[in-house]
């Protein structure tokens, strides 16, 4: 039986909706790519799926993904949105005869539990399961000690979102963001 999840998830198109309905039990939508930067009548859809039920933006992880994420964030209330991240992985999908444009697999071609693993990363509501209790959160200063910004610390930052697999495109708040569904304060502090 698959887990059903509260939120509805928003991905790129048809493909990626079809990976994660054989994986979720979930209402998925899609954005039609860079179609919603024109279709006022889909912003106000998702606002009102945000409003009522919450949203979990799963896009790709390549500069085109992250263009359409960095839209809706600026469009949809920060509060009622939360950001599901798939891995950097090199590859290119079935149904395509050649790799994308930066050659990264998207969400129609990960792996289902990475999917799981990504949504759960997220925060997603899983239907029947108990919510586990928050931590303090990392905060800028956190990030500061570590030497993951300021001066200096492009390297470092993706030398951590290598090793943690997130996306190299993630900014230093898209990774502030990230780590606060990955770990806690002290997890961060360990590595």
């Amino acid at each position: 039986m698959k887990p059903k999840i509260r939120e509805v998830i928003v991905v790129e198109g048809r493909y990626d909706k079809n990976a994660l309905l054989q994986v979720v039990d979930a209402t998925v939508v899609e954005t039609g790519g860079f179609g919603v930067f024109n279709n006022k009548e889909k912003l106000a859809f998702f606002r009102r799926l945000a409003r009522q039920r919450g949203l979990i933006l799963l896009t790709d992880s390549d500069g085109a993904g992250f263009v359409i994420r960095g839209y809706l964030k600026g469009a949809l209330p920060k509060e009622q949105v939360k950001q599901a991240y798939i891995p950097d992985i090199a590859g290119k999908e079935r149904r395509k005869r050649k790799a994308g444009k930066e050659g990264k697999l998207g969400v129609e071609g990960m792996r289902p539990e990475v999917l799981l693993e990504v949504l759960r990363r997220s925060g997603a509501t899983f239907m029947g399961e108990e919510e586990l209790p928050r931590t303090a959160p990392i905060t800028k200063a956190d990030l500061m000690d570590h030497g993951l910004i300021g001066p200096g610390s492009v390297a470092r930052r993706q030398a951590l979102l290598q090793r943690l697999e997130l996306p190299s495109h993630l900014t230093a708040n898209g990774l502030l963001e990230a780590l606060n569904l990955l770990m806690t304060r002290e997890e961060l502090d360990a590595l």
